[in-house]
């Protein structure tokens, strides 16, 4: 059983709008709807789990329920404190009608440009391994300052990447991975990923799409109005 868990809970302060960015309408669509569709139409998925605050869920109903003919969607989660705690309240959901087996895909609602492709190489990659995670190589020089005014070190680029989501994991491995986190350190969790690794998990790495972008500015926004020729 492969689960999707979108999250959509976050509140998108850094775009300036009045609303979340998963929310805003592009084409006439809100941006969750995007990869939420593709979730619903992959024959892979079989299942969807949302994280949405209490007063986003009726506007998801009305506006995105239409897309899930096969009747996919098996409710919503509550947000949690930070990310990863809005993940550990989907996975505490999807346990009570998930297999321990199952896949869990986790991915950002405002990450629109979700392919099916990327889709079905994650969960062919995943076979051997205990997740997966898509990730970009870096483009430019990085650089490491310890003070942020002054440069330390050149880091090595060529072993650099970015990851990205959906991340890809085995439900049971991946809820102990968190569970093991409670209750303080899960606050400092930046990356899906992280506890995966700090569990000591195999995560196997494929490649990234660049339409498959995070939209946290305006600029970001206005890039994926162009995808869609809105702009």
């Amino acid at each position: 059983m492969n689960v999707a868990l979108l999250l959509s809970g976050g509140t998108g302060t850094r775009l300036g709008a009045d609303i979340p960015k998963q929310y805003i309408e592009v084409n006439g669509m809100p941006v969750l709807s995007y990869c939420l569709r593709t979730f619903l139409e992959l024959k892979q998925i079989d299942a969807v789990q949302i994280v949405a605050d209490g007063k986003w869920q009726d506007y998801i109903r009305k506006t995105c329920f239409k897309y899930d003919i096969q009747q996919k969607i098996k409710g919503f989660s509550n947000p949690g404190e930070n990310r990863q705690l809005s993940i550990w309240n989907g996975l505490n959901d999807i346990r009570k009608y998930a297999p321990d087996d199952a896949v869990v895909v986790v991915h950002d609602a405002a990450r629109p440009g979700l392919s099916s492709q990327l889709l079905e190489e994650g969960l062919r990659a995943i076979e051997g391994h205990d997740g997966v995670l898509p990730v970009l190589p870096m483009k430019d020089t990085i650089y490491l300052s310890k003070d942020g005014t002054h440069i330390d070190s050149l880091l090595e680029r060529s072993r650099l990447f970015a990851g990205q989501a959906p991340e890809f994991f085995y439900l049971e491995q991946y809820y102990q991975a968190n569970k093991n986190l409670l209750p303080e350190k899960i606050y400092r969790i930046n990356g899906s990923t992280e506890p995966a690794i700090l569990q000591g998990l195999d995560m196997a790495m494929i490649p990234g799409e660049e339409r498959n972008f995070k939209i946290t500015t305006r600029e970001d926004l206005m890039r994926f109005q162009r995808m869609t020729g809105e702009v």
